[in-house]
């Protein structure tokens, strides 16, 4: 039985009353799956209240939780990346540079500045994971050897925020320089007798973490945060064994004593505070 016959192929349906909502408003939470709105997301400093996920952020949003009032004067803001190898991939490095500026309003993977912390004096560097996998090009370590070198020759401590896929393979060995030069201006931080602060988040991998981000007087780290050398999946198929539960986050790194404490993000500034107070301003 034929109940009824479309004569009319091209049926259009009137949208011109739909209410679309905007882009931005809402949040999920990609752990728990829960959705609030993007406001009350970020009056949580972009941390899940139902299961903690610490979202990643940048330096604009550290910068605006550690130093007071979100003050600050940064250090050589205009320094960009070259292209020594003129690296070719799917696209030219110089052209993924540009896009990834234009995207991020950042110059590179890492922002460095001083300021106050609980009115006292310190310098910070921040890393970008927006800014290709917040990887460590000869920039980033070149601003983060001077962030430390403006820490010993004004001796104020030094902090580093990391969140990092590892080294920029598009600069090579130019990259892999930077894990070196970093961690000789630490070593000369630390005959200075400044101390030094590392911020380890989600995820800290690679040659970040072979380098400084594991070098400071304190090793702290955020909830839940992936750090290690090879991703999971690389061990895995590297040792052929199942890995334990949790493997690779800052709860396991903790128990085999590779940090000193997991700090929430809403106590970061009060502990890294307290820890300055202890050791250096007392």
């Amino acid at each position: 039985m034929v109940w009824f016959k479309r004569k009319d192929k091209k049926v259009v349906t009137e949208t011109k009353d739909k209410k679309e909502i905007p882009e931005g408003l809402w949040y999920k939470c990609p752990k728990c799956k829960v959705v609030i709105s993007t406001d009350e997301h970020q009056e949580n400093i972009w941390v899940c209240k139902n299961c903690n996920h610490h979202e990643r952020v940048n330096s604009k949003e550290y910068f605006g939780l550690l130093f007071d009032e979100g003050k600050f004067t940064e250090l050589d803001a205009n320094m960009t990346s070259g292209d020594p190898l003129e690296f070719v991939d799917t696209k030219k490095y110089t052209d993924r540079l540009e896009a990834t500026k234009k995207k991020t309003g950042s110059k590179d993977a890492v922002t460095t500045g001083y300021g106050k912390l609980n009115d006292k004096d310190i310098t910070i560097a921040c890393m970008n994971f927006n800014f290709i996998g917040g990887s460590m090009g000869s920039v980033v370590g070149e601003k983060i050897a001077r962030a430390i070198k403006y820490s010993i020759d004004n001796e104020i401590p030094f902090m580093m925020i990391s969140k990092s896929g590892g080294a920029r393979m598009m600069e090579a060995a130019f990259s892999l320089m930077q894990m070196a030069k970093t961690s000789a201006r630490l070593s000369q931080l630390a005959k200075k007798g400044v101390p030094y602060v590392s911020l380890l988040t989600d995820p800290t991998t690679g040659g970040i973490t072979a380098s400084f981000a594991m070098l400071g007087d304190i090793n702290i780290a955020e909830p839940r945060a992936l750090i290690a050398f090879a991703g999971p999946r690389v061990v895995k198929e590297t040792i052929g064994k199942d890995l334990p539960e949790g493997f690779q986050t800052s709860e396991f790194v903790q128990e085999h004593g590779f940090l000193d404490y997991i700090v929430e993000r809403k106590n970061l500034k009060e502990k890294v505070g307290q820890f300055l107070r202890m050791t250096y301003y007392s």
